[in-house]
């Protein structure tokens, strides 16, 4: 059992409570290293877990280690470290903004913020996918080829990062973006950059991510 790295998952457990991006039974959260998977349990608050209770599983799913069962969510982590070989951690969670984003399959995109064209593009929507099954990343793939942050349709979001911290502060980064960019258009006509402006921004974010 790697101890660090069951740790850092619960660091960000405590995150998403702190920060309001989870209720007390939603989201999940995992780390991998090697052909191991950590990751929290089902039914369980993120404010209160502790190391034991981190699951470890193989590749193919079997728990190897942990005293309590694994999310129901695994295969859509199992799936995503499968989809994007180059990512060591996976958080999902339902945040208000992003999720509202979600229900309505609305993508989020802007071109009057330069922080969210530089560092994100777009957060585009994948199609409906069963929750708990592996149905629920079908739709994401071509997302994922481009995109470490992708809100699942009529469910929530998924954000994956080269550590589980790097994937929490995506979600972090993007549940702010969405709620500014939410009451931009609550005080109505937001200002757009210039399309010199806007591919300029476009040209940093495809030079940070091109794979």
């Amino acid at each position: 059992m790697d101890r660090e790295l069951i740790r850092q998952v619960l660091t960000v457990a405590k995150r998403l409570d702190e920060k309001n991006l989870v209720n007390a039974y939603e989201g999940n959260i995992s780390a991998k290293s090697g052909d191991t998977v950590y990751i929290t349990p089902t039914g369980k608050n993120k404010a209160f877990l502790t190391e034991d209770m981190i699951a470890a599983v193989d590749k193919k799913g079997n728990q190897t280690g942990g005293s309590c069962k694994p999310t129901s969510e695994l295969p859509m982590h199992l799936q995503a470290y499968e989809i994007r070989k180059d990512i060591g951690g996976v958080v999902h969670c339902h945040p208000t903004f992003l999720t509202a984003h979600a229900i309505c399959n609305r993508p989020v995109v802007t071109k009057g913020y330069p922080e969210m064209m530089a560092n994100f593009k777009v957060f585009e929507v994948a199609p409906y996918g069963r929750p708990g099954t592996g149905d629920i990343l079908k739709g994401a793939i071509p997302i994922f080829a481009h995109s470490d942050v992708v809100i699942l349709g009529n469910h929530g979001v998924l954000a994956v990062g080269k550590t589980v911290e790097d994937a929490m502060n995506k979600v972090e980064a993007a549940e702010a973006i969405t709620k500014a960019l939410y009451y931009a258009d609550v005080l109505d006509r937001p200002l757009d950059l210039s399309v010199e402006e806007c591919e300029y921004f476009y040209h940093i974010y495809d030079c940070k991510y091109s794979r």
